[in-house]
């Protein structure tokens, strides 16, 4: 399932339905119509939508009911916002506006950290890991490293600095796979 992350300032619009679309520039997006995304905003995935159109223009192509279904009053205030969020933005820069439709809401937010866990919590996955797979020497240690340091940063601060975070979270991932296919756990969103 892909991704689409938006600043935490715009949870309640997307799930209120005021923000049906959002402009990203750069690059175009890897989305086609019909594909379902996770929505993120402020490191929670809130729910989940249906891309119904990616669009590619320039900003100074851009419109007020391209604002609109993005959740602003204007094509100002849409690029006001570009502006903060994006260093250089001009007439010329290129917009792709993703068109999207909720199609779920989540009852309780879930830490997008997490989510690739589908919403075991990562002390669940490292203790029954632990207890019920053959892991490598490596996994087991980063595993048992984490649980001892009692969270993610911690051990990341013990193996060397914020920038190991990734090997704990690849053990975690290679462990929850391998537990969701022997079916000792199972997704909880």
């Amino acid at each position: 399932m892909r991704h689409l992350e938006f600043d935490g300032r715009y949870a309640e619009a997307i799930l209120s339905g005021r923000k049906r679309a959002t402009v990203r520039l750069g690059r175009r997006p890897n989305l086609e119509p019909g594909d379902e995304v996770l929505l993120h905003s402020g490191g929670y995935a809130i729910g989940k939508a249906v891309i119904e159109r990616v669009e590619s223009k320039t900003v100074g192509e851009l419109t007020d009911e391209d604002a609109f279904r993005d959740g602003f009053s204007s094509r100002e205030e849409l690029i006001r916002a570009l502006k903060s969020h994006y260093k250089h933005v001009d007439d010329d820069s290129i917009a792709h506006v993703i068109v999207f439709r909720l199609v779920e809401k989540f009852d309780k937010p879930v830490m997008s950290s997490d989510y690739a866990y589908e919403g075991n919590l990562p002390v669940e996955i490292a203790e029954k890991a632990l207890k019920h797979l053959d892991l490598s020497e490596e996994d087991r240690e980063l595993l048992e490293l984490f649980l001892q340091a009692g969270s993610l940063r911690k051990a990341a601060h013990r193996l060397g600095g914020m920038n190991k975070r990734y090997l704990i979270r690849d053990a975690l991932r290679r462990a929850y796979k391998e537990l969701k296919r022997r079916g000792i756990m199972g997704p909880k969103l």
